[in-house]
């Protein structure tokens, strides 16, 4: 019920889109861009083609992060994040993190979901050309990012957790701990930057969890 009640209001806030047109994506778009792809086929078999445009740094006027919909080129409708798009047979979800989307899919009226197709020019679309022509190295590169930021939690987590022990109720209650991480500057610094690549490289796949990638988020 609550899940129903956040897409009523999702879709409360999709605004008719103004007909410009679809930019090509460029190369050097791909730390701040992303855009996806979504071909349906019609009852009387029509092909239409949706696009999904978001700009990750949000509005130049107003850094409002918005999902910009398309149809055959043209803006169809936008949406601020997370978005619900009403399509022929379903919906288009759309959802941000911290890094980029952590979701862009296409949800049937019967629940099938299908994330939709990257550009290929776009870093997402270079990640799955990487998972198709090199399956196993993208799995190593995948697992690694994982363990990047299980590493990263670790060590958040010890930091943390240390000075609130030694609080005085928790400390003669509970005991103190102290961490067996203990990082100079740019240890914490080296920590931080290789949690932000890994939680990228994530989002290139648009995977997300809230642990993992909300902690690093």
């Amino acid at each position: 019920m609550l899940k129903e009640m956040r897409r009523r209001r999702a879709a409360r806030r999709v605004k008719p889109g103004d007909g410009r047109p679809l930019k090509r994506f460029r190369w050097w778009q791909m730390t701040f861009r992303a855009l996806f792809y979504l071909r349906l086929t019609g009852d009387d078999g029509r092909r239409t083609v949706y696009a999904v445009d978001v700009r990750h740094a949000g509005d130049k006027s107003t850094g409002v992060v918005e999902a910009h919909l398309y149809r055959d080129g043209r803006q169809h409708a936008r949406s601020r994040l997370p978005a619900f798009f009403p399509v022929p047979g379903g919906t288009v979800e759309v959802r941000g993190s911290a890094f980029g989307l952590k979701r862009c899919h296409y949800v049937t009226a019967r629940g099938t979901e299908h994330q939709l197709t990257p550009d290929r020019d776009s870093a997402q679309g270079r990640r799955a050309h990487l998972d198709r022509a090199h399956p196993a190295l993208s799995r190593v590169i995948g697992v690694f990012s994982s363990v990047v930021l299980l590493i990263a939690l670790a060590v958040l987590f010890c930091q943390l957790v240390e000075p609130i022990s030694r609080v005085e109720p928790i400390a003669r209650n509970i005991g103190t701990f102290t961490s067996p991480v203990r990082l100079p500057g740019w240890g914490n610094f080296a920590v931080g930057l290789a949690a932000a690549l890994a939680s990228m490289e994530r989002a290139m796949r648009l995977r997300y969890h809230w642990l993992l990638d909300g902690g690093a988020g």
